[in-house]
Order: structure tokens, then sequence, then C-alpha cells
């Protein structure tokens, strides 16, 4: 009687612990609100989604507000549901962040100059996407002079999105669901890292691989505008500017220990690459920018990739979901499928020997 009696007391005793200490339920599925750092969640055979798109610029009020989106309009809206489904999404941030002032850049050509000044309020639209990290190293992060680019690194700091390369910020982390994630960028431009100093870059990937479970590397290089779509595997020229080897780069980043290269700067989708056990795109193209862009044609026509990686970073398989720019600009899907055909097509001619197999659905594989 006296064992029963205590079997019961300690029953009540381990209940009232129970209703003070509330047992932890599941982390949410992540979704644009519920990316939060949690490294309890570590899963070592897990699979890991990335969404990667190209050149975002979402309107300029330089040289005057004509060039903005009404107010109203969220240009970003027709990809939420891809984006925020990804376990981390990655763009690139073509052109500062500043309301106003800052030093335009002089153009010794000005048909042929083009600067990008977008508002403050354009980053809580690419934080309500849902984006993750941005890369900041391009050219046009430095048509405002310093000002623009400090004021750039304030505003995404302040709203909670990871940004890199640039000198004075050559890279980042980032847990999310308790997978340690490490960022940087390169490109042919002042102030930014360079794409064509693989000393710089290698140890700034090695380091990054040491600290972190996937190292994400992004390039702007290449020479741009629609007869610019293929890799060529050699240095690239473009208006005097060295724009880098792009193949060799890709390739040097990830014997250092990069997982994924995404590149842009071209302005049109070009060929994938697999090198490694690791995914390599050369151009994700113009993804959402309004106004002040070439439109017409494959210069339209971008990809946004779905890419699942384990969490060693190896590649498991791919898809592309082709989008396209209607009038002054803002992706929608594009039922014709125009940025994976161009991939296809593409891949085909410029790296022969890799052996890929794109399905109907826009899905890929190596093999």
């Amino acid at each position: 009687m006296r064992n029963i009696l205590l079997i019961i007391l300690a029953g009540s005793l381990i209940s009232s612990i129970i209703l003070f200490y509330p047992i932890e339920t599941k982390a949410k599925e992540k979704n644009q609100t519920s990316k939060v750092e949690n490294p309890e969640n570590e899963v070592e055979d897990s699979i890991i989604t990335l969404v990667a798109v190209g050149d975002m610029m979402l309107g300029t009020n330089f040289p005057d507000p004509s060039y903005l989106p009404a107010s109203d309009v969220f240009l970003l809206s027709p990809m939420h549901a891809f984006i925020q489904n990804a376990d981390i999404a990655f763009g690139n941030l073509e052109g500062t962040v500043l309301n106003e002032g800052g030093q335009v850049k002089k153009c010794s050509d000005p048909s042929k100059c083009y600067a990008f000044r977008q508002p403050e309020y354009f980053v809580d639209q690419y934080k309500d996407a849902g984006f993750d990290i941005l890369s900041i190293a391009n050219n046009h992060m430095g048509d405002f002079g310093d000002v623009g680019r400090k004021n750039t690194q304030r505003i995404l700091k302040e709203k909670g999105i990871h940004f890199a390369g640039l000198d004075d910020c050559p890279w980042d982390t980032i847990t999310l669901n308790g997978v340690k994630y490490g960022f940087t960028a390169f490109a042919p431009n002042t102030a930014c890292l360079q794409i064509t100093e693989y000393v710089q870059t290698q140890e700034i990937v090695a380091k990054l691989d040491k600290m972190c479970d996937i190292v994400i590397v992004s390039f702007h290089g290449g020479a741009e505008g629609s007869s610019k779509t293929h890799v060529t595997r050699k240095t690239e020229i473009f208006y005097e500017e060295n724009r880098g080897n792009v193949y060799e780069f890709a390739r040097k980043v990830i014997d250092s220990g990069a997982d994924i290269v995404l590149g842009h700067g071209p302005h049109v989708t070009r060929a994938i690459d697999y090198y490694k056990g690791r995914f390599i795109t050369y151009s994700l193209g113009n993804f959402c920018t309004y106004g002040r862009f070439n439109l017409n044609g494959i210069s339209g026509m971008a990809p946004l990739f779905e890419i699942k990686m384990k969490r060693d970073g190896s590649f498991v398989s791919g898809k592309v979901i082709s989008t396209k720019q209607l009038g002054n600009g803002g992706p929608v899907l594009d039922s014709l499928g125009g940025a994976f055909g161009q991939i296809k097509l593409l891949t085909g001619i410029d790296i022969p020997e890799l052996k890929v197999k794109f399905e109907e659905n826009g899905n890929f594989k190596f093999e």
C-alpha cells in the first residue's frame, strides 16, 4: 500500500512539473517569417533547398522618380511562394540603396551609363519576399560613391538581410535551422573583392569552409549583353575592363572549399556546370529589373534555381523555374520555359563534356 501511495505522489509531482515546464514544440517549417537560428535542429543527412536568382533593381529615383513603379506595385510578389519555401534564398542587389544624395558616378559616354539609386523602402520588399543573403559586389554598388555603399550596408543590416562582397564586408555567415552558411562575393569593380585576385579569393573561401557547413560563392563577371551568352573559358574583356575568367574562377573557389557558385553580370542566362559534386551557374540573368534595363528577347528571361543539397554541400538535384519580365519589368512565370531552354542549349554547346539529364518539367540531375 505504501508503494502504491508513493507512485501516486510521484506521478502528481511529474504532472505539476510538466504544467510549469511545457515540452518544446517542433520548429515550424521555413517560411518568410520563420527563419531563425536553431542549432538544435541539426540533421546530418537533411536535404537543403537553396533558391538563387540574378540581378534585382526594383526602381531608381535617379535621374528622377519617373523610373519608380507605382507605390502599390510589389514587383516580387509573383515569386514569393518559391523564394519563401526555400531553406535559404540568394539574389544579386544590382544597385545602391539610398533615398537621396550621394555623388553620382561620372561616365565618359552618358548614353551607356546608368546610375541606380533604390529608395530604402524597397529593402522591405526584398525582406518580405524571403531573401536571406544578397550580393553587393557589382558595378552598380558604386553608382553613388561611398555614401551609397555605406547606406546600403546600414539598411540591409537593420532589416536583417545578410550581405557581402565589398572590401569592408568581405564575407558573412548565417545559421538557419541548424545549418551554418558562409557567403562571399566577387566582382571586377572598385571597392569590391576582386574576381581576378585568386590568392585573396581562395583564402576567404578556405576560411569560410573551416567555419561553416555550406559555403556559397557569388560572382559578378563575364561580358555583358545579348551576344555574350557563351562561357568562353577565357578571360572576358568588356569595355576595356577585365571581367574575369568565370570558368577558371568557379573551379578555383570549389577547390578551396566552395559548395555552390552563383554567377551574374552578363544580363542574360548562361550555361550551368558541375565540378567535384558542386553546382555552378555562370549567369542568372535579369530577374527583377525595373525601368532602366533592356528586357528584349533573351535579356528578359531568367531562371529561378531551386537547388537541393546535402548538409555537406554536395549537389542532389536541381530545378529551373523560368521567369520573364514584361513592359518595364518585374518577374512572372514563363509558361514557355524560355530560360530553361536557354540553359539546355548553352550547356550543351559550352560544356559538352558535362553529363546532365534535363527533364521537361525543369528538373535536372548530373550523371
